[in-house]
């Protein structure tokens, strides 16, 4: 990735001459150090030259890596200048020479080089490039992610390593180019075992410290954040030189809205695709509930699988209140600065839509002003809602275009049969109007079919019953006609209404069932806990507030709860906000109930790890038995023999043969000592009654201690290679104890270590921690199998059965953890296993 702007450092142009060119600035900027910034700086090098660019390699540091030596070869090399300073000499860049030879271009590496007291006129090496840019020289430089002002901080904390050497971030953002120098972490990991990046003897240090794959991971995060920002700014100045004021929509941000209907996934899945055909595009799910809960007709069930493939796609759900849905959605949109809405169409069927009005998507395309709206087909279009509303038979819009049709349909029908007049008879036109107050009462009901009738019985006695032109009420032809229409209109308006209620009720009723089948098979899988259950109440019924008190209904107490509900004999339910109707009552109370088993569920865990214990003491036991029959009679029976044998009078023996029966059962002794000792420490350790005395202790004072302790010859002491104790601070350990910790974790890798090589002991700080690494080489175990070897009598790869009772690791643990530290495993670079020891620094240390 190359950024490349046409700004120089502003030093750099107030120290040059009049009417000289300030030099252009280039820079190689990498994630960690053995990226190839150098050498990608020689390639750059070699391609100018070959261009025929004047090009003198001013400071180049090799680091003794064989190929960026060989990349040097054919290029000027500037003499470096020696430098005097308080305790030495040293070698660095010649500024003076440079300006006297002045080349086009000078490769100067490392930029945030610090120079040695009395190395020139500058402290920095930054600060002799801008000298250097001043005088018209261009300059390639090179430049680590942790060595900016601003990312050091950050850096010191993700890896541990203060940084002392950094470059302002001005400097660099004002750079003429700046090239991206980047490797996956395992490639550079995999250089770095190679040997390519340090030598041999600090390979495996560096690769258990600062290269350890997360803080590779998060170096790169940041070096590519930092350089995605400079992008940012150079586009916006390209936008204000060339006066572009339009918006260009350089990110995506996909919103789809969700209602728990069937087409919720294929509306997921576009919105997918539509974030996915730009870098960097979010995808954003909202589902919008209604104030009245229930009435909303959502499928919990189908929502919760929604919001499952939502996530597993990379992105995110939201659930909002709002009772105007298309407005709820806007509002969310733009609050998300998003730039595309993805709808599906309406389920309404055309006469729904045509008799109601428009509906949500086409209010939202009218409140979306910028942002893109995408209204998506799906099976379900145009088949009908899901789950109508219980509270009332006809929708608001029905009710007031029933009255309107009743009184404007038989008029406009009266217009018609006049100008059809002498060609129909008064039957016929009898029955079209008893079809107009049929139709009435379809549309709006009881009320609109009695005015429909009305209207239609007073049009047909004025209009057209003789005599024409006046009401004959009195007649007892037309006292028929208006009871007749009276009488169909009610009995058709009363069969529409009651099967509009029967409709409603039994889609409520599913709906219900639904909801609370979802609910009891969350519980019964242990999918929710119950803050998560909380949530969905307030969720499903509109609550402002939904809390679960542990105590009866008759003893909640607070400031004016709206409703408590039990939920089991001793845990109720209080709700704040809405008055809830006595339908969702019912509905609460079962949610109550399910809220009660969860309850109940909890405190059933809740007993039954308690019994945990009880059971892994009673493992322990039968474990501590099986092996004490073998592994304390072994040594036990050695020392019994060779005291026995000294005792006896049959056989008289030599001062060697007796010396040496003294050591076998000295050997034997001391060996059960310590058998019995782990085992009694493991029983302080699980009964919680191990006394620790912290205190600030070195790691030089205390590993010595624990390799003398092991009683090892003079060949597997030498196996044992320590490096970098000296330079690590003191930790806050009970010093016995991390001796017996150590101890049993060398004991362990020079066991399983390959023939006789070497057992790695390394140290670094990491924060406020200290980390201790034993490496060994040896087979390694599967990373499936690591956590069992900490546990009591596992002897997971060893090779013979008189490597102890398998304490060793379990106690290490035990001991660590008591003292505030960890103990975990890792792979060995090259093969074999890491045990890494994290304890805690001693401050001020």
């Amino acid at each position: 990735m190359t950024v490349t702007e046409g700004t120089v450092p502003a030093a750099a142009v107030a120290a040059g001459q009049p009417g000289l060119r300030p030099g252009r600035l280039k820079v190689f900027l990498g994630a960690a150090p053995g990226v190839g910034k150098t050498y990608r700086m020689l390639d750059e090098a070699h391609r100018r030259v070959a261009r025929g660019v004047d090009v003198v390699a001013g400071f180049v540091e090799c680091h003794r890596r064989p190929h960026t030596e060989a990349r040097l070869d054919g290029l000027e090399t500037l003499p470096p200048a020696e430098y005097t300073y308080p305790g030495g000499r040293c070698a660095g860049l010649g500024v003076e020479a440079l300006l006297a030879r002045r080349p086009q271009v000078v490769l100067i590496d490392e930029l945030a080089h610090t120079n040695a007291p009395g190395a020139g006129g500058h402290p920095k090496r930054w600060q002799d490039i801008e000298e250097i840019l001043a005088a018209g020289i261009d300059v390639v430089t090179t430049l680590d992610i942790q060595h900016l002002d601003s990312l050091s901080d950050v850096v010191g904390k993700i890896t541990g390593v203060p940084q002392r050497e950094t470059v302002p971030d001005d400097l660099v953002r004002r750079a003429h180019e700046i090239e991206l120098v980047d490797i996956p972490p395992e490639g550079l990991r995999r250089r770095m075992a190679h040997g390519n990046i340090c030598p041999p003897e600090r390979i495996d240090a560096s690769l258990a410290n600062y290269f350890r794959p997360g803080n590779l991971i998060a170096l790169r995060e940041l070096a590519l954040l930092w350089l995605a920002g400079r992008v940012d700014e150079a586009l916006q100045k390209y936008r204000s030189e060339h006066g572009i004021g339009g918006v260009w929509e350089t990110r995506e941000r996909v919103v789809v809205a969700l209602t728990g209907g069937p087409e919720g996934e294929t509306l997921v899945r576009r919105a997918a695709r539509i974030a996915g055909r730009s870098a960097g595009g979010g995808l954003l799910a909202v589902h919008v509930t209604r104030s009245n809960g229930l009435a909303a007709g959502v499928s919990h069930a189908a929502l919760a699988g929604q919001r499952a493939l939502v996530e597993s796609l990379g992105g995110s759900y939201h659930s909002v209140v709002g009772d105007e849905v298309p407005l709820a959605l806007v509002d969310f949109a733009m609050a998300e600065n998003a730039t595309q809405l993805v709808l599906g169409t309406s389920r309404r069927g055309r006469l729904d839509r045509f008799l109601t009005g428009r509906g949500i998507g086409e209010t939202v395309v009218e409140l979306s002003e910028d942002i893109d709206v995408h209204m998506v087909t799906h099976e379900r279009a145009g088949r009908g809602r899901l789950l109508p509303s219980r509270r009332r038979t006809l929708p608001a819009s029905r009710l007031a275009a029933g009255p309107i049709a009743a009184l404007l349909l038989p008029a406009l029908l009266s217009v018609a049969l006049d100008h059809m007049r002498g060609t129909l008879n008064l039957t016929s036109e009898a029955l079209l109007f008893l079809l107009i107050v049929v139709g009435v009462a379809c549309i709006g009901g009881v009320t609109s079919a009695l005015i429909a009738a009305l209207t239609a019985a007073l049009v047909l006695n004025y209009w057209f019953m003789p005599p024409v032109g006046e009401f004959t009420m009195g007649d007892p032809d037309s006292v028929l006609a208006l009871a007749v229409f009276a009488c169909v209109a009610t009995t058709v308006a009363t069969v529409v209404d009651r099967s509009l209620r029967l409709s409603r009720r039994a889609a409520r009723a599913t709906a219900e069932a639904e909801t609370l089948s979802s609910l009891a098979g969350s519980i019964v899988r242990g999918d929710q806990t119950l803050p998560a259950l909380l949530d969905r109440t307030k969720e499903t019924f509109g609550m402002e507030a939904v809390e679960l008190a542990l105590e009866s209904p008759g003893a909640v107490a607070g400031p004016d709860p709206a409703l408590v509900v039990a939920a089991g004999p001793e845990a109720s339910l209080i709700l704040r906000g809405r008055l809830l109707p006595s339908s969702d009552r019912r509905v609460l109370t079962a949610f109550a109930a399910h809220v009660g088993a969860a309850v109940e569920k909890a405190r059933l865990a809740e007993a039954a790890a308690e019994v945990e214990p009880i059971k892994a003491a009673d493992k322990l036991r039968t474990a501590l038995l099986r092996a004490v029959s073998h592994d304390l009679r072994t040594p036990l029976a050695g020392a019994l023999a060779a005291i026995g044998s000294l005792r006896g009078t049959d056989v008289a023996f030599s001062d060697e043969d007796r010396a040496e029966l003294l050591a076998s059962a000295e050997t034997s002794l001391l060996r059960l000592h310590r058998l019995v000792e782990n085992l009694l420490d493991l029983s302080r350790l699980q009964a919680g009654a191990l006394n620790l005395e912290l205190r600030s202790a070195t790691l030089e004072e205390v590993l010595p201690v624990a390799v003398d302790s092991l009683d090892l010859d003079a060949a597997a002491r030498r196996r044992v290679d320590v490096q970098d104790l000296e330079s690590v601070s003191a930790v806050m350990v009970d010093p016995p104890l991390l001796e017996r910790v150590l101890a049993n974790l060398v004991s362990n890798a020079l066991r399983h270590s390959s023939g006789d090589r070497p057992v790695l002991v390394t140290a670094s700080a990491l924060a406020s921690r200290v980390e201790i690494r034993i490496a060994d080489r040896g087979p390694g175990i599967d990373a499936a199998d690591r956590e069992r070897v900490f546990e009591p009598f596992q002897r997971l790869g060893d090779r013979d059965n008189s490597a102890g009772l398998g304490l060793g690791l379990a106690l290490a643990r035990g001991l660590t953890e008591a003292m505030g530290g960890t103990l975990s495993p890792e792979d060995t670079p090259g093969g074999g296993l890491t045990m890494v020891v994290s304890l805690p620094a001693a401050e001020g240390v």
